[in-house]
C-alpha cells in the first residue's frame, strides 16, 4: 500500500473526483479480476497443487491415477515413486491441456493398449526405473503430438508389433540401460518421422520389418548386438535415413538380402563388428546410399568376388581384418578395393594366417599367396573357353575361303 499512500498525497482531480480515488479503485479492480480467474483448486491428499497447471504427486502412495481430484487444466503432471501397477486404458482421459507427464519409480508391469489416450497435447513422457518388462502392441498409440518418449532403466526385453503406433511427431524415444533382446516385426511402425532412437546394447532378434513404417530417421545405432546374421527384411521400409551405425557386434552372416529394401540412406556405418562370413553385399545405385564406411570389422571368411556388388556415392574401407588366404586375389580384385589395390592393403590388415595376425597387408608378399583351386579352375575354364572359341573362329574363317575357292574355280570351269 505504499504506492497508494503516495498517491494520496496528490491532489489532482479529474473532474469532481479526486485522482487518488480512481486509482483505488482500478487496483482494487485488477486486484479481484486476478483472484476471480484462479480460483483455489482442490487436490487429492496425496498430492500438491502448486498451481491450475502444475501438480506433484509423488511418494503418495497411490495405486490409482487420482484423475478425479485433478484439476483438469492441469499442463505438468508428476506421479512418481507410487504404487502404480497397471496403467489402464484412457487413464488420463480430460486431461487435455496436460503437456508433460512424469511417472518414474513406480511398479509399472503393464501399460494397457491407448493407455495414454485423450491427451491431445502432451509432448513429454517419462516412464523410468520400473519393472517394465514388455511394450505391449498400442501401449502408447494416439499420442499424436508426443515429441519425447523416455523408456530407460526398466526391465524392458520385448517391443512388440505397432507398440507405437500413430505416433507421427515423436523426435525423441529412448530405451537404453534396457535388457532388451527382441524387436518384433512393425515394432516402430506409426513413428513416420522421428529424429532419434536409442537403443540399448545386447539385442538378439531382429525380425524382419522391425524397422518398417519409419519414413524418415535422423539417427539410428544399433550397436552391442549378438545376432545369428542379418537376415533378409530387417531393415525393410527404412527410408529417408541420415546417420545409421551398425557397431561393436557380432553379426553372425550377412544374408544376401540383408541390405536390400533400404532406401535414402545419406550416412550408412558398419563399425568394429565380428563378421563370421558374407553371403552377398547388395548396394545398388537405386537404393541412394550416400557414404557406406565400412571400419574396423574382423571379417572371418573372405567373400567370394561375384557376391559383392557396391554401388554407393562414397566408399570407405579402412582398418579392417581380413584373410590373408588364396581368396585375397578376389578381394583385392572386387568392389571393396574400391578401384586402388595399393590404398586398400596399406589401410587393412591380415587377420589370418596367425603368422600374420595384426599385420598391415602391404608388408606381406601378397604375389606369393597362391589363387583358390575353384578361382584357378574358373581361370582354367575360361582360359579353355577363350582357345576354343578362338579355334572354332579360325576353322569357321578357313572354312569360308576354301568355299570361296571352289566357288571360284567352278566360275572359270564354266566360262
Amino acid at each position: 500500500m505504499k504506492n497508494i499512500n503516495v498517491c494520496t498525497h496528490t491532489h489532482i482531480h479529474m473532474g469532481s473526483v479526486p485522482a487518488t480515488s480512481w486509482v483505488l479503485v482500478l487496483v482494487f479492480s485488477q486486484v479481484s479480476t486476478h483472484t476471480t480467474s484462479f480460483p483455489p483448486t482442490s487436490c487429492s491428499a496425496a498430492c500438491l497443487c502448486l498451481s491450475q497447471t502444475q501438480v506433484l504427486c509423488n511418494s503418495g502412495g497411490l495405486h490409482e491415477i487420482p484423475l478425479k481430484l485433478l484439476p483438469p487444466t492441469v499442463e505438468q503432471l508428476s506421479l512418481t515413486r507410487n504404487d502404480f501397477r497397471i496403467i489402464k486404458s484412457d487413464s488420463f482421459a480430460g486431461l487435455r491441456f496436460l503437456k508433460k507427464l512424469s511417472m518414474d519409480g513406480n511398479n509399472i508391469s503393464l501399460i494397457k493398449p491407448f493407455a495414454f489416450r485423450g491427451l491431445p497435447r502432451l509432448r513429454d513422457l517419462s516412464i523410468q526405473h520400473t519393472p517394465l518388462e514388455t511394450v505391449a502392441p498400442f501401449a502408447f498409440a494416439g499420442l499424436q503430438n508426443i515429441t519425447s518418449i523416455l523408456l530407460s532403466y526398466n526391465k524392458i526385453k520385448k517391443v512388440e508389433s505397432y507398440a507405437f503406433a500413430g505416433i507421427v511427431n515423436l523426435r525423441q524415444l529412448v530405451l537404453a540401460h534396457n535388457p532388451l533382446i527382441k524387436l518384433d516385426s512393425n515394432a516402430f511402425t506409426g513413428m513416420t518421422e522421428i529424429e532419434r532412437i536409442v537403443l540399448p546394447s545386447g539385442i538378439r532378434h531382429l525380425e524382419p520389418d522391425c524397422f518398417n513404417g519409419m519414413d524418415t530417421l535422423g539417427h539410428l545405432q544399433l550397436a552391442y548386438m549378438d545376432l545369428p546374421g542379418l537376415r533378409a527384411g530387417i531393415f525393410r521400409g527404412l527410408t529417408n535415413v541420415n546417420y545409421l551405425s551398425i557397431q561393436e557386434s557380432d553379426l553372425g552372416t550377412i544374408d544376401g538380402d540383408a541390405f536390400n529394401d533400404m532406401t535414402f540412406v545419406k550416412n550408412l556405418n558398419i563399425l568394429n563388428n565380428k563378421i563370421d562370413s558374407i553371403q552377398f553385399l547388395n548396394f545398388t545405385w537405386e537404393q541412394r546410399i550416400g557414404h557406406l564406411r565400412f571400419q574396423g570389422n574382423h571379417i572371418l571368411e573372405i567373400p567370394k568376388a561375384e557376391t559383392l556388388l557396391v554401388e554407393v556415392d562414397k566408399l570407405t574401407v579402412i582398418q579392417n581384418h581380413f584373410p590373408c588366404d588364396c581368396r585375397i586375389h578376389s578381394l583385392l580384385d572386387g568392389p571393396l578395393a574400391n578401384g586402388s589395390m595399393l590404398h586398400f592393403i596399406s589401410r587393412n590388415y591380415c587377420i589370418s594366417p596367425l603368422e600374420v595376425n595384426g599385420m598391415p597387408m602391404n608388408t606381406i608378399d601378397i604375389d606369393s599367396i597362391g589363387r583358390c583351386q575353384e578361382e584357378v579352375t574358373k581361370g582354367n575354364l575360361e582360359a579353355i573357353k577363350d582357345i576354343t572359341n578362338t579355334s572354332a573362329q579360325r576353322i569357321h574363317t578357313f572354312c569360308a575361303y576354301i568355299n570361296l575357292l571352289f566357288y571360284f574355280f567352278k566360275l572359270f570351269r564354266i566360262t
